[in-house]
C-alpha cells in the first residue's frame, strides 16, 4: 500500500513525541490520586486549597475522591494543578507504535481477505508461511486504502 506521506509524518512525529511516556505503565498515577499525592507533600490541607479554589474543603475531597476513581474533568485537573503550581500533562499513550497499530491493521484486513474470517482465527497463534506473508503485502499494497483501514470490519 502507498501509504500517505503526510500521514506518515504525522504518525512519526507523534511517536517521537510520546517515545517519553513509554513505558506507559511507569506513569500510572498515585492509589488515592496526584492531587492528595501533591497536596500532602507539600502540606498544604484540604481547606488550604479550598481556599486557594474558592471552594470548600468538601469540594476538595469530593475531587479527590473523583481523581481516584477517574471521574474528574481535566478542567477541575487544570485548575487545581494551577493553585498548586504544576502544569496538567495528559496524554494517550500508544502501546505500539503508531506505524505499527496501522501496519497491523492492513495485515489484519489482507488475512480475512485471503483466508476467510474462520481460518484467519486459526492462524492468530500460528506461524504464517513466506508465502502467505508475500500474499499478505501483495493484498495490502493492492486493495487497502489507507482511508479505508478504519472502515473496513
Amino acid at each position: 500500500m502507498a501509504w500517505n506521506r503526510n500521514l506518515q509524518r504525522a504518525r512519526h512525529g507523534l511517536d517521537k513525541k510520546l517515545e517519553t511516556f513509554q513505558p506507559a505503565a511507569q506513569h500510572q498515577p498515585p492509589a488515592k490520586g496526584w492531587i492528595r499525592a501533591l497536596r500532602n507533600s507539600i502540606g498544604l490541607s484540604s481547606a488550604q486549597l479550598g481556599n486557594m479554589l474558592g471552594v470548600r474543603s468538601q469540594s476538595v475531597d469530593d475531587m479527590e475522591k473523583a481523581e481516584a476513581s477517574g471521574g474528574i474533568s481535566l478542567d477541575t485537573l487544570r485548575r487545581v494543578g494551577r493553585a498548586m503550581d504544576c502544569t496538567l500533562v495528559y496524554a494517550l499513550v500508544p502501546n505500539s507504535s503508531l506505524e505499527t497499530f496501522v501496519a497491523k491493521r492492513a495485515e489484519t484486513l489482507a488475512r480475512i481477505a485471503i483466508t476467510g474470517v474462520a481460518h484467519t482465527m486459526a492462524l492468530e497463534d500460528q506461524q504464517v508461511t513466506s508465502e502467505l506473508q508475500q500474499q499478505i503485502a501483495d493484498y495490502i499494497e493492492d486493495h487497502i486504502s489507507e482511508r479505508d483501514l478504519w472502515s473496513r470490519k
